[in-house]
């Protein structure tokens, strides 16, 4: 067909075709090629075009050729083309209801007849049959005439044969067109062509999968008289045909292996079962126990999957049956066993089964059967199912409640005899203590489960149960059931209730209620005197608070309950630490509170070595951030963020000397980085996610090989390692001490040492080793130690710089934020050179996005720095030093940056005089502003980036780029204007050629600026246009052969800076002399070659233009023909040409070195390039032996032979034309 196809659109080209409809159209035609396109959505616009070209034009003989591509189309080679032209041949024959189904199908037989096709095309003849009944099946017309269904059918049914290409599509196809022929038609057409098949229906799936649809269509047709006839039996599931079921139900799990899918049989036969009220026998029989007789593999997972599509099926009764039977069971061996990797899991495909039949069912009853099922399905007491299931978004409020209410009762009253549970062949090994761990499991389960509940915002849910699964979490602390327990309650909700109230202050309540009843219930660790006071003066601060934020509601009142109500939990994790905690924070909040009621008298009052509460408050914060608590680090970074406006400069201090790099080794004692609650959390972390796989495997040979595996590590590294010299010094007194050590003197001696003498030295040896492994185990706990404390304070540190970041977004315009530029370069200068862990990195990468994007990038800068000016300039000093001496570009980028922002605030905002002028003097204004420099002194700071920019262009390995001078320019015009000549002369005078490319950037960049054109008058532009030709000029005398990237990217730019400087003279008549300019331009030519096209070339011409000197055009010669043809004589069809044969076998193919640089002709490439092809050619056709390859066939010899004389008398001749070339 692709033959066809390709003389079709080559002889439409060629006017002297006879064939007239070709002459016609291109667009016709080209509505076929479109429908061969990969792209789908190509192919749908084509078939749409067609029908409407068809319809409009309404021409015989094209819709004639259309039919005939189409048929002809449908077996293509290309499998996306088949489709297409399917869909187009079915909707021409929806759209011209005038031609005849039969005659279509007629042409289908003929053109695609499998007996008389060619063995290499029969298979796509195979699909041409196939996408043929199809598109007479699209064009919704087969019902109209019974006798082409007929056909239609007969096609299929000899289709069915070939079962290794069609796979199940002549099933299908079949299936899909009894769906929607009445059945009138079926009854008298089709039962009679399909009796054969549905009385062996018991065969394949294929032939099951027809008579069930033919049952769900034709009940009229076939009643159970008929059955009997067909199939010896009136119903289809009965004890007798249940072993034939489960053969047809194997064969169907494993035609679909690859593609893991239900089997449509599997479903419609469960479906006839409920029909028929056999379910219990289907189910029982034909899944439980016939699928589960082979060892798992297709068939387990088929009843899987008809486990999960048959839920919205079923009745309560049905469903509570069939999830408490062995199916679950061994769906949660599945589960429990395909956790190990390179296991096929199911658990994803019946998450979805379960979330789909939750999402639409609308009975409470039945998801709650679903939920309790699956819930109670549990391996030693676990249940399979993860603790944060996510179905459960999906559960209506009833059954969410009685959920939660069976999760509750279950967790108090547990019911080991009502669970689905099952231990693998390792588990049953160890029965011992099996029920109390099942049950401390459950409950831990149940934990989690709840938690994840309350975190998951969508699950709809009523406060009213959120309290109550809080209430149950917060009393478990209080409760013995669970040691570990007591962490469970940091896992709460941020945030408040519908009534603003505060999710925690809710369980301090309930806290303080429990707290208040010991008889009823008994606290794990008791409160002491002190600690009960401190619990009462934090319940009397937050009513307090409470009641002065009704008459005033503020953000610091609702952030002080906060952190009030959290260091108030603590007290129950650790009472000790957060005694003097509350402490702190009590006078804090008392003395913020007097500070706003009468300044002057606490000033009075207080003090001067006292510190300000807004320090204590900070260092209060960083205490707790070293907590590992992610609810803790919310809540400080929520109250800092309240009391930002009045941190003072030692508040911000204390932050930043937690960051600072070089007070990393001084002991402080202020913050101390514990990891306490960190193996409570990590537990808890660890249940939800890995308790299930820890427990499916072998603990005791899991040990084992953790300690073999430590064990060879160790003696790897006592191999491998250096040896302590003084571990070699007692190994040589033991042994000398028991005389095993040889010297020279005894050297020659054959005596032993006796057993006693042995044993004395085993015994010395075991104890030197032993005490030597010891010192090798402290030495690496000691490192690992020293490892994970590194890690907790680089984790503290990213917390702390939670707080930077807050402040740096809240206070942008306070002076204080000066301060944080130097730490936080300090800090990236160390990171940059500190390990490549990936804490460091994260560490490293925060800092540098808080410095970069939230300081220097804000809008919002300080304003009021102009008491600062000589601290400031100071600053940027030793910036711009700093960044020169840098080897780093990366580095030096964000200390130019800093530079940047420093001369920002120096600047401080333009005054508000000048923009509300009128504007008639707007233009004035603008020059104004452009001009204001502020507080910055403009004589230094030009001075600094002087410097740096004559550094840059001086050194060969400078850390600047020309990005960070262009973004000077651009920011800061006024500089600029006084850098201009430093660049300009840098043009001719840099270090190499880059710089003197980078300065021609500089100055053509700042030209082109509209500020810097409007500072310049007239007479200092036509100044500056003047130095820069003149630098120009000499720039390019100095240009030599242009071969290296460097150079040629040097005279890009020098040219491009060219064509603006001439083009704005020209444009402004400025009197400025550019013969010189010129001649240099033009005696370019002679020391670079220039090529037809490219950037060099096109930039030389196009400032050549602006001198009035236009490109040469080249005159393009037709090629003669004649000379082609003598050069390229033509080849015969199925033989290699002359000049290629015999060559490579002759003479080893070695070239000069000279003949690489000689021009060739065009000819000449032609033959190089086919000479390759033929070479690849050749090593694939010759066999090894040399000998075998130089026989040829004697007829081919006898056909060639005329050829190969005049191959033989051409190569001298290009022998000698090679030798002058």
């Amino acid at each position: 067909m692709s033959v066809e196809m390709m003389e079709v659109s080559v002889s439409s080209a060629e006017p002297l075709r006879p064939a007239r409809i070709l002459q016609q159209n291109r667009v016709f035609l080209d509505f076929f090629w479109d429908l061969a396109n990969p792209d789908q959505e190509v192919r749908l616009k084509a078939v749409e075009n067609l029908i409407q070209y068809l319809k409009t034009e309404n021409k015989a003989d094209e819709l004639e050729y259309t039919l005939k591509r189409l048929v002809d189309g449908l077996a293509h080679t290309r499998e996306t083309a088949r489709p297409g032209f399917s869909l187009a041949l079915g909707q021409v024959l929806s759209a011209f209801e005038d031609i005849s189904l039969q005659s279509i199908l007629d042409r289908i037989k003929e053109k695609h007849n499998l007996q008389a096709v060619k063995r290499k095309l029969a298979r796509n003849a195979m699909f041409g049959n196939l996408f043929g009944v199809l598109a007479l099946h699209q064009s919704g017309r087969l019902v109209k005439e019974p006798q082409v269904v007929l056909g239609c059918v007969q096609l299929l049914q000899c289709l069915i044969q070939h079962k290794q290409h069609l796979k199940d599509l002549p099933s299908k196809t079949m299936t899909d067109i009894l769906t929607e022929i009445p059945e009138e038609v079926f009854e008298e057409v089709l039962l009679s062509a399909l009796e054969a098949d549905l009385a062996s229906a018991f065969r394949t799936p294929e032939q099951m999968q027809l008579l069930l649809v033919a049952l769900q269509h034709f009940p009229q047709a076939l009643k159970p008289k008929k059955l009997k006839k067909l199939l010896d039996s009136s119903t289809i599931i009965n004890a007798d045909n249940i072993p034939k079921l489960v053969e047809v139900l194997k064969m169907a799990a494993h035609s679909v292996k690859k593609e893991r899918i239900l089997p449509s049989v599997a479903l419609d036969l469960l479906k006839l079962s409920l029909k028929e009220d056999s379910f219990q026998l289907f189910w029982d029989k034909a899944i439980t126990e016939g699928m589960f007789k082979e060892p798992s593999g297709p068939t387990h997972y088929l009843s899987y999957r008809l486990l999960g599509s048959v839920l919205p099926l079923l009745s309560l009764s049905q469903l509570k049956e069939v999830l408490s039977g062995e199916v679950m069971m061994h769906y949660g061996e599945h589960v429990v066993s395909a956790q190990k990797p390179d296991r096929f899991k199911l658990a994803p495909e019946m998450d979805t089964y379960v979330s789909d039949f939750l999402q639409n069912c609308q009975d409470s009853d039945k998801q709650l059967a679903v939920m309790v099922s699956f819930s109670s399905l549990t391996n030693n007491g676990y249940p399979v199912v993860p603790s944060v299931w996510q179905v459960v978004q999906h559960l209506k409020p009833a059954a969410l409640q009685s959920y939660v209410d069976w999760l509750k009762g279950t967790f108090l009253q547990p019911q080991p005899d009502r669970l689905l549970d099952f231990s693998t062949r390792k588990q049953k090994d160890k029965s011992k203590e099996q029920k109390e761990s099942s049950i401390f499991r459950l409950r831990k389960w149940i934990v989690a489960r709840l938690a994840s509940i309350i975190n998951n915002h969508q699950v709809k849910k009523h406060e009213d149960l959120i309290m109550d699964v809080a209430r149950l979490l917060m009393s478990l602390h209080h409760m013995p059931l669970i040691d570990d327990s007591a962490a469970v309650s940091q896992k709460r909700s941020v945030g408040v209730t519908a009534d603003g109230t505060m999710w925690i202050y809710h369980l301090v309540q309930y806290a303080q209620l429990l707290l208040s009843h010991p008889k009823h219930v008994q606290s794990v660790q008791p409160f002491s005197t002190e600690q009960k006071q401190a619990w009462n003066g934090m319940l009397e601060s937050v009513a307090n608070l409470k009641s002065k934020a009704k008459k005033g509601r503020t953000t610091e009142s609702a952030a002080f309950q906060q952190l009030f109500l959290l260091i108030g939990m603590l007290l129950f994790k650790a009472p000790d630490e957060v005694l003097d905690i509350m402490k702190d924070l009590q006078s804090c909040i008392d003395k913020a509170q007097e500070k706003k009621i009468n300044k002057k008298k606490k000033q009075q009052a207080m003090d001067k070595e006292e510190p300000e509460w807004v320090e204590v408050m900070v260092d209060i914060l960083l205490s707790l951030l070293s907590q590992q608590s992610r609810h803790i680090r919310q809540v400080c970074k929520t109250v800092f963020s309240s009391i930002c406006p009045h941190v003072t400069a030692a508040a911000l201090t204390a932050i930043v000397d937690v960051l600072d790099p070089d007070k990393e080794d001084e002991e402080d004692g202020a913050v101390v980085v514990t990891d306490d609650g960190n193996k409570t959390q990590k537990k808890l972390k660890d249940d939800d996610d890995e308790e299930q796989d820890e427990d499916m495997e072998d603990d005791e040979s899991e040990d084992g090989s953790d300690e073999e595996s430590e064990g060879e590590e160790e003696e790897k590294e006592m191999e491998e390692g250096e040896v302590d010299q003084n571990f070699r010094l007692e190994l040589m007194k033991v042994l000398q001490q028991q005389n095993a050590l040889a010297t020279e003197e005894d050297a020659s001696s054959d005596e032993d040492l006796d057993d006693e003498a042995m044993m004395q030295l085993d015994k010395s040896l075991s104890a030197l080793f032993s005490e030597q492994k010891k010192k090798t185990e402290e030495k690496k706990n000691e490192k690992m130690k020293l490892q994970k404390e590194r890690g907790l304070v680089r984790d503290f540190k990213i917390k702390v710089l939670d707080l930077v970041e807050v402040f740096v977004a809240r206070q942008a315009g306070s002076p204080l934020i000066l301060g944080l530029v130097e730490p936080l370069l300090n800090i990236i200068n160390r990171g940059m050179s500190s390990g490549s862990e990936q804490q460091e990195q994260d560490f490293l990468r925060r800092a540098a996005d808080i410095f970069r994007n939230h300081l220097c990038r804000s809008k919002v800068y300080c304003r009021t720095a102009g008491d600062r000016q000589g601290e400031l300039h100071d600053l940027l000093d030793q910036l711009m030093s700093k960044a020169q001496k840098l080897s780093d570009s990366s580095l030096c980028l964000y200390y130019f940056s800093a530079s940047l922002y420093v001369v920002k605030v120096l600047r401080g905002a333009p005054p508000t005089e000048t923009k509300e002028e009128p504007t008639a003097d707007g233009a004035a204004a603008s020059v104004n502003d452009l001009k204001f420099m502020g507080s910055v002194d403009v004589d230094r700071v030009s001075n600094l980036f002087r410097e740096a920019l004559i550094s840059f262009m001086s050194r060969r390995k400078s850390p600047l780029t020309s990005q960070m001078f262009t973004d000077l320019f651009t920011r800061f015009p006024v500089l600029c204007v006084n850098l201009l000549d430093t660049a300009v002369q840098h043009i001719t005078s840099g270090v190499r050629g880059h710089q003197q490319c980078q300065a021609c950037v500089l100055v053509l960049r700042a030209m082109q600026s509209r500020d810097i054109q409007q500072l310049l008058s007239s007479y200092e532009w036509t100044q500056l246009c003047e130095k820069v030709s003149a630098q120009l000029v000499l720039g390019l005398g100095q240009v030599g052969q242009a071969e290296s990237k460097v150079a040629k990217e040097k005279l890009v730019k020098t040219l491009e800076l060219c064509q603006f400087v001439v083009k704005n003279i020209h444009q402004q008549k400025l009197f400025v002399d550019l013969e010189q300019l010129k001649k240099a331009l033009q005696t370019l030519t002679s020391n670079v070659s220039f090529k037809k096209t490219g950037k060099l070339e096109d930039t030389y011409w196009a400032v050549m233009k602006h001198f009035g000197v236009m490109k040469p055009k080249v005159d393009k010669t037709k090629p003669n023909k004649d000379s082609e043809q003598e050069a390229a004589p033509k080849t015969m069809k199925g033989f290699l040409p002359e000049t290629k044969k015999r060559k490579k076998r002759n003479k080893p193919v070695l070239e000069p070195v000279g003949d690489k640089s000689a021009p060739v002709t065009k000819p000449g490439e032609q033959k190089g390039m086919t000479k390759k092809k033929q070479d690849k050619k050749t090593k694939q056709k010759r066999p090894a032996d040399g000998s075998a390859a130089s026989q040829t066939n004697p007829a081919k010899k006898s056909k060639t032979q005329p050829d190969r004389k005049a191959g033989k008398k051409k190569k001298p001749k290009q022998k000698k034309g090679g030798e002058q070339m």
